[in-house]
């Protein structure tokens, strides 16, 4: 409302947001824009012209019938196949696009892409909580299958739902309705054959499969001119999409502790593996991974034949979810069940033995292979395309490990949901690291886990060597065929769950925090949470409220300076911020006063770090500090990386001296540099990456940043001010860690950093 105009102006000059108002809302139904410079109005235009009810749009559309060769199996061999599809780029490993994005900002990460001890990228589903208290949440999927519409677009419709819904399937969902659907559209209208095709796929998942699930969808958006052409030599050229439906699913969570994961549990005592064939044994192979390896296109798509089987699919995945009965779960998708297979053990660091003679039983659809003339060699031949059809077709469904002695309680809940036929006991997990398929008595494929996991690394390593520091990825790629490591291995040397800030916060009294944030900056609300828990009143503080004068440091007893981009980096990581302070006479002479203050303290947490640092010559104690500067591997890095807490002086780590656990990391430039300023010998250190042995390591990826003997945090001698780079707010809670130790509780280790500041305060 016009009234609110001044708040709403105060507002933006506080978050330092530029806006203008452009003009009033009127009952009048009329557009109008005004030139006040001519003195007319260009536009002035009723607005039932744009928002009226036009006339229906009438298009006459043909279809056009496609007449595709069959798969031609023939002659292809299995571990030839397995090469090629490992490394298919929709199939291979997506490291390189993944820790480039920030997954942990805002501290309510549940499941992002990585899985397990040693952050695989397997992951099917994201998760978050609602909010920092309870374990309600959100799980947010995806799924998409175009090649399938250039055989059959309905068919490639109707599998992306299905696909989006195997993959949410991993969160705990109380029922199948309570999925909704954003639907993404894309075709290349006007091209023959394409207008018809794409109708045909709206009705069959808007009017049939979606009804028939009992899903909504709300939300969706159309490109409809998937088209592009251009001349080259005087030759007309073009690329046409075909129709392709992406499909986002999202549904509220009844418990986020409860989401699966691909990731392989090897202590778990016997197991077996089971899949879930949705497909039926139909194992169509049209625009697989298969296919498209071997330069072919196939002419009978995947689909789902039946939404009840989709349904009973869901409803027993949760059941058994609930009962805590799977120890791991993974649709099946681009690769077929070898990729589904072969990803499990890979989160696991697991061996798998698989035998596929259920998989391979002649179905009613058999060849006629008239007179056998070569019997043995037709047998051969046809085993070996059965093999490859069980393995690499992408038909709908999943696969799940359960404990031995509960597999006939699994088995009863799937034959509840008439799944019963078509779920098969496949295998279980080896000790010996070594994933291997037999079939008719005889082992018919075997390879080490880690040579097949560095092969489907391999695509991702290609593409980093281009974009990255060559050496960076290198080091990545070899350290897959390190057998011994470990994984993330915490060490804690003190109880999680002891609160020390308790006979502090029992006193009533709050002391006043800043959240001291720029423009730019994203980590506030997580940090003011955890300061909240803490002890503290956590207040919330713009730099503009200080220029103002509407704020003063005086009033506070800390500051937490708080990650992100300040101005988007482009001064460097931090140092606009920092400027804005140095380059301020009033600024600089009231937070010098702070910090040499007594009784405060203060804590820079990643951009706040790299601000805070630029601070070093008014901070006292600081000079021996570094300057953080451009990550060695030369990108930005989002990682859940091991550290360990140093005995130093810092009052945020007092009592956790030893401890090794893993923590989030979200920055671009990290690199303790003391090149030009600083000294490494004489700064007081407070936290270091370590390898997955507990060993200080410069060693990427276990040092994401590079820095010197792994160096990520630095205090004063006294302790009270001290920045890092990894983000402590954003793990704060068990829930928050990308893996974690199954018997850990509520908080993590990382609360009693914050916990520790409330006691230093008294």
């Amino acid at each position: 409302a016009p009234a609110d105009l001044t708040a709403f102006a105060a507002m933006c000059e506080r978050e330092r947001c530029p806006f203008a108002a452009v003009g009033v809302a009127t009952e009048e139904r009329r557009l109008k824009l005004i030139d006040p410079l001519n003195g007319n109005a260009p536009v002035d235009m009723p607005m039932d012209v744009l928002l009226g009810k036009p006339p229906k749009m009438q298009r006459d559309v043909v279809h056009v019938a496609n007449d595709f060769p069959a798969i031609e199996l023939t002659g292809l061999e299995l571990a030839d196949v397995a090469q090629q599809v490992l490394l298919l780029p929709t199939v291979a490993d997506k490291s390189f696009l993944i820790t480039i994005g920030d997954r942990s900002v805002g501290g309510m990460t549940v499941r992002d892409q990585m899985v397990g001890p040693w952050q695989v990228a397997v992951a099917d589903c994201a998760v978050t909580t609602m909010s920092f208290e309870g374990y309600l949440g959100e799980a947010m999927a995806m799924g998409e299958r175009t090649p399938l519409a250039v055989i059959d677009a309905p068919a490639s419709g109707r599998m992306a739902v299905g696909e989006a819904i195997t993959n949410i399937a991993a969160a705990p969902i109380k029922d199948i309705s309570d999925i909704k659907l954003s639907a993404n559209w894309m075709a290349a209208c006007g091209q023959p054959g394409q207008d018809a095709a794409l109708y045909d796929t709206v009705k069959a998942v808007g009017m049939e499969l979606c009804p028939a699930l009992g899903i909504s969808i709300p939300v969706g958006k159309d490109s409809l001119s998937m088209r592009t052409t251009w001349r080259d030599d005087e030759q007309a050229k073009s690329v046409t999409s075909p129709v392709s439906l992406i499909v986002s699913a999202f549904a509220p969570v009844t418990d986020v502790r409860r989401s699966l994961t691909p990731q392989i549990q090897s202590d778990a005592g016997d197991s077996a593996i089971i899949l879930i064939d949705l497909g039926r044994g139909k194992n169509r192979m049209g625009a697989s991974a298969l296919a498209q390896v071997t330069g072919q296109l196939g002419n009978e798509a995947p689909d789902v034949d039946s939404a009840a089987d989709l349904k009973g699919f869901f409803a027993a995945i949760q059941e058994l979810n609930a009962d805590g009965k799977l120890l791991a779960y993974h649709d099946r998708s681009d690769g077929g069940l070898f990729a589904t297979l072969t990803e499990m053990a890979f989160a696991g660091h697991s061996g798998l033995s698989i035998n596929l003679d259920m998989l391979t039983m002649e179905s009613e659809h058999a060849a006629d292979w008239g007179d056998a003339k070569n019997w043995a060699g037709q047998v051969a031949e046809r085993r070996n395309e059965l093999t490859l059809r069980a393995l690499f077709s992408e038909e709908l469904g999943g696969v799940i490990q359960v404990r031995q002695d509960e597999r006939s309680l699994v088995m009863d809940v799937l034959r509840k949901y008439d799944l019963g036929a078509c779920s098969h006991i496949i295998g279980k997990p080896n000790e010996r690291d070594v994933i291997e398929f037999t079939r008719d008595a005889r082992m018919i494929y075997s390879k080490p886990r880690a040579e097949l996991q560095r092969l489907w690394s391999e695509t991702s390593w290609r593409i980093a060597r281009l974009r990255d520091n060559p050496d960076c990825a290198d080091a990545e790629y070899d350290s897959v065929l390190d057998e011994a490591d470990p994984g993330i291995s915490p060490i804690l040397t003190f109880d999680p769950a002891e609160n020390v800030a308790a006979p502090f916060i029992a006193t009533g009294v709050r002391p006043r925090v800043a959240i001291l944030r720029e423009q730019g900056v994203n980590s506030h609300i997580e940090t003011a949470y955890v300061m909240h828990q803490a002890g503290f009143a956590a207040v919330d503080v713009h730099m503009s409220d200080l220029i103002a004068g509407r704020v003063k440091l005086d009033d506070f007893q800390g500051v937490i300076a708080v990650g992100g981009f300040s101005y988007g980096d482009v001064l460097g990581a931090g140092e606009g911020w920092a400027k804005t302070i140095l380059f301020n006479a009033s600024l600089a002479e009231q937070f010098a006063r702070f910090f040499q203050r007594g009784d405060s303290f203060g804590l820079g947490i990643c951009n706040g770090c790299q601000m805070m640092s630029n601070l070093k010559a008014i901070i006292p104690g600081a000079q021996a500090w570094p300057k953080f500067t451009r990550n060695k591997s030369e990108k930005f890095e989002a990682r859940f990386a091991m550290v360990e807490v140093l005995d130093s002086p810092s009052i945020f780590f007092q009592g956790m001296a030893g401890t090794k656990t893993a923590i989030a990391v979200a920055h671009g430039e990290g690199f303790a540099d003391f090149s030009q300023t600083g000294k490494f010998d004489e700064v007081q250190k407070a936290l270091r990456f370590v390898d997955n042995g507990g060993a200080a390591t410069e060693a990427y990826p276990f040092n994401p940043n590079g820095s010197p003997q792994g160096l990520t945090s630095v205090t004063t001698p006294d302790g009270r001010f001290t920045v890092m780079m990894p983000h402590a707010e954003r793990v704060f809670r068990t829930v928050q860690q990308s893996w974690h130790p199954a018997a850990w509780g509520e908080d993590s280790p990382w609360m009693r950093m914050f916990r520790n500041a409330r006691k230093f305060v008294g």
